[in-house]
């Protein structure tokens, strides 16, 4: 009987260690998962082309986090269908850490809502890590226009509405549907009860040339493109809730009577979904630094961005929310 319990007791023993060992690598891998990340370079997926805003506020930022972290932040330009291009490379790839996602709200929230056949799931595909910076456009037209308000652009469309019976005859232009240009005139129309038509343009520089050649009377602007032209052009308002750094003496569309008016934008770092939460934290501290540089900070505020530092909390949150936002907004004007 003593021998009998005592092989019962040594076999209840060794089941017990084998189900430590065996649940020892799943507490195990988070600690390891950072304490050897990074061992090798870090792909960061830029959903633009090299050059403009969403490449030139990545590259600091890479090469910042890159020397907090040991290895090199390698920045893939991979521009297409407003960042979609980019987001699918990043769904499809391991969650690692070894591949990230630079995006602005196209990718994770405008295109679920015009594109019906995205290639992930926008909702379930990333993790988001923190967000980087803000931005916002600027309403602009001729210098010489008799339009010096945003108040006297909203009859001047309701006027045009009344002569032709018609909506949309004041046309603006900007950078594509679904472009932050595009956002921000589709808030207006929702908020002041106007319509307008849009123009389609491949860029900034394109959208300055039509302004100022009288082919378009208005466009939506970057805040930053619309301020280096100021000898050229007149700047109505920002589309921020609140004045833009890079503009002090220009209002507010909430300043200038449209009340809570506010379409300002952003640059944020994701992660495959599944990144184990220590790398996740890590990057989120990384990138944390990067925007409290001084350098960093002054050279983005010098393209119209504003560093806005978040928790990967804070963050989806973000992205949730303006996902309802638009969405709404969207759906009232018909996403023209």
């Amino acid at each position: 009987m003593h021998k009998n319990n005592n092989l019962g007791y040594k076999c209840v023993l060794l089941m017990g260690m084998v189900v430590a060992l065996a649940a020892m690598p799943l507490h195990a891998q988070p600690v390891q998962a950072v304490q050897y990340y990074p061992r090798k370079p870090i792909r960061l997926v830029v959903g633009f082309p090299a050059g403009g805003v969403a490449d030139a506020s990545a590259r600091p930022i890479a090469t910042h986090m890159g020397k907090s972290l040991g290895v090199t932040l390698v920045v893939e330009n991979r521009g297409g269908a407003a960042g979609s291009v980019a987001g699918q490379i990043a769904a499809q790839a391991p969650a690692d850490g070894y591949t990230l996602l630079w995006s602005s709200p196209g990718a994770l929230t405008i295109n679920r809502i015009l594109e019906k056949n995205l290639p992930y799931n926008a909702d379930t595909a990333f993790t988001p890590i923190g967000r980087a910076f803000t931005f916002c456009n600027a309403l602009i037209v001729r210098q010489d226009s008799a339009v010096t308000s945003v108040a006297q652009f909203i009859a001047l469309a309701k006027e045009k509405e009344k002569e032709k019976g018609k909506a949309g005859q004041l046309q603006y232009g900007t950078q594509g549907i679904g472009s932050a240009g595009h956002l921000s005139a589709q808030m207006l129309q929702n908020m002041a009860g106007v319509a307008l038509s849009v123009v389609p343009y491949k860029g900034g520089t394109d959208i300055l040339t039509a302004i100022i050649g009288g082919e378009i009377p208005a466009a939506f602007l970057s805040s930053t493109s619309a301020g280096t032209m100021r000898n050229r052009v007149r700047i109505l308002a920002v589309t921020s809730l609140n004045r833009d750094p890079s503009l002090p003496d220009v209002p507010s569309m909430h300043e200038a009577g449209v009340k809570n008016y506010d379409a300002s934008f952003w640059f944020g770092l994701l992660a495959p979904t599944g990144t184990p939460a220590p790398i996740v934290a890590r990057l989120n501290s990384v990138l944390r630094e990067a925007l409290e540089d001084a350098e960093v900070a002054r050279g983005a505020r010098a393209q119209g961005l504003n560093p806005a530092p978040s928790t990967p909390t804070e963050f989806a949150e973000r992205i949730k929310s303006d996902y309802e936002r638009w969405r709404k907004i969207i759906a009232a004007t018909g996403g023209t």
